[in-house]
C-alpha cells in the first residue's frame, strides 16, 4: 500500500525557526547545508514535548527514561534486530558516545581508521578520545561505493586499533551489505581492534536497500562492536541532546558501564522524552510518511541536475536525505558550494570538508518540500 508523502513546512514558516539551518545565511540564501529537515515534527513527538512544558518538567534526566526500551522496540520492528535494552545506555549525542567509547578502547597516539568521504567530525573526534586518523578511502566502483576491505586489513595489520564505521554512510547513502559488515568483523576480531558503528540515519534506509545493524551481521561482529544510534537524522532532534550507545556483548557492555556517570548525564531530558516518542509505535507511520516524501525528492533531484547541470554526476543515495554530487566537470573548482552560494544564493554543504575525496563535490540535503528543492537546482543551473 502506498504511503502520502508528508509535507514540508512553507518557506515563511522555516523562515522563522531559529536553528543553524536558518539563522547562518541570510534570508536571500537557501539553505540545503546542515542535516536539519523541514517537516512538520511527528505528532507524538509534539504531544510529549507540549505535555513537558506545560509541566515544567524541565529538570535532570531520570536513570531509566525508557529509550532503551524504546529504540530496542523500534529496531525490532524496523530492522528484525532484537538488541537488549539491559545493553543500552544513553549519552548526549553520537559524537560525544563515539569520543567516549574511543577513550576507553585505544590508548593514547593510537590509529583509527575513517573512510573518506565521510562525516567531518569523524576527522575531529579522533584526535579529541587521544588517537590518530588513518584514512582508508571508500573504493568507488562507478555505480556506487564500498568498504576498502583490502586497505582497512593492511590499516589493522599496520597497528590501527580502530575503525569509525558510518552506516549508512554520510555523505554517499551507502548501506553496507551483511557481508561486507561480517567481513569487517572479521578482520577487526584477527586484528584485536574496535569497530565503532554510527547508525543514526538508519531509520531513513529506503524501501529499495536493507539496513543491517552492525553488531546483528554476525556474531564475530556482535562480540567485538559498538553501535550508536539516535533519532535525531529521521525526527529532527538534534537540539535535544539524546543518543544511545548500543552492545551485545559482555565485555563491550561493561566498557560502557564503566563509562563515567557524567556521560549519561549530559543526555537531554527532553531529547529522551522525544526519543521515546520518536521510537515508539505510534511515530512509525509518520516515518513512513517521511520516507516517501524523501523517495521522491531523491529522484526529483536526479532529474533536475541533469536538465540544469548535466555536467553533475549523482547516484540516488540508499539511504537518508543527503545527496553526494560530484561537479568537478562543471569546472568551479575543489570547492564549488563557495561560488554556488555567492553567486546562486544556494548554500550547500563544503565537499573538501569531508576529506580529500570531497574536492569538486557539495552536499545537499534534499529534506524540504519539492518546490524549493526545484528552485535551488534551477539556481544553481544559472550559472552553467
Amino acid at each position: 500500500m502506498s504511503v502520502a508523502p508528508l509535507q514540508a513546512l512553507p518557506l515563511d514558516q522555516l523562515r522563522q525557526r531559529t536553528s543553524t539551518k536558518w539563522r547562518k545565511y541570510g534570508d536571500d540564501v537557501l539553505p540545503f547545508f546542515v542535516a536539519e529537515t523541514d517537516y512538520p515534527q511527528a505528532p507524538a513527538v509534539t504531544a510529549v514535548l507540549t505535555r513537558a512544558v506545560a509541566l515544567g518538567d524541565t529538570g535532570y534526566t531520570p536513570p531509566d527514561a525508557g529509550v532503551a526500551a524504546a529504540y530496542a522496540g523500534f529496531a525490532q520492528r524496523r530492522f528484525g534486530w532484537s538488541a537488549d535494552p539491559a545493553r543500552i545506555r544513553t549519552t548526549c549525542d553520537v559524537m560525544m558516545a563515539i569520543v567516549e567509547i574511543l577513550r576507553h578502547t585505544i590508548a593514547p597516539g593510537d590509529r583509527v581508521i575513517v573512510t573518506p568521504p565521510v562525516y567531518p567530525p569523524f576527522f575531529e573526534c579522533v584526535p579529541e578520545a587521544g588517537g590518530v586518523v588513518e584514512r582508508v578511502p571508500l573504493i568507488d566502483h562507478g555505480t556506487g561505493w564500498e568498504l576498502d576491505l583490502a586497505g582497512i586489513e593492511a590499516a589493522f595489520a599496520g597497528g590501527a586499533r580502530a575503525i569509525l564505521l558510518c552506516n549508512p554512510h554520510n555523505p554517499t547513502g551507502t548501506v553496507h551489505a551483511r557481508e561486507t559488515l561480517a567481513a569487517l568483523a572479521e578482520l577487526a576480531a584477527a586484528y584485536g581492534a574496535t569497530v565503532i558503528s554510527d547508525e543514526i540515519h538508519a531509520p531513513l534506509t529506503h524501501h529499495d536497500a536493507t539496513f543491517t545493524p552492525f553488531l546483528d551481521a554476525s556474531p564475530v561482529a556482535a562480540r567485538i562492536g559498538y553501535a550508536v544510534v539516535s533519532a535525531s537524522k529521521a525526527f529532527n532532534l538534534a537540539g535535544l541532546k539524546c543518543a544511545l550507545m548500543v552492545t551485545a556483548d559482555d565485555a563491550t557492555t561493561a566498557t560502557v558501564r564503566s563509562l563515567p556517570d557524567e556521560v549519561e548525564w549530559r543526555t537531554g531530558l527532553f531529547g529522551a522524552l522525544a526519543a521515546v516518542a520518536a521510537f515508539s509505535e505510534e511515530s512509525d507511520p509518520w516515518l513512513d510518511a517521511q520516507l516517501a516524501a524523501l523517495d521522491e525528492n531523491r529522484r526529483l533531484l536526479a532529474e533536475l541536475l541533469t536538465e540544469h547541470v548535466p555536467a553533475a554526476r549523482y547516484r540516488i543515495p540508499d539511504a537518508g536525505f543527503l545527496a553526494w554530487v560530484d561537479l568537478a566537470g562543471v569546472g568551479w573548482g575543489d570547492n564549488p558550494a563557495v561560488k554556488i552560494r555567492r553567486e546562486a544564493k544556494v548554500a550547500f554543504h563544503l565537499g573538501p570538508f569531508f576529506g580529500e575525496e570531497g574536492r569538486g563535490h557539495v552536499r545537499i540535503n534534499f529534506g524540504c518540500s519539492p518546490e524549493l528543492l526545484t528552485e535551488a537546482i534551477r539556481r544553481v543551473g544559472s550559472l552553467v
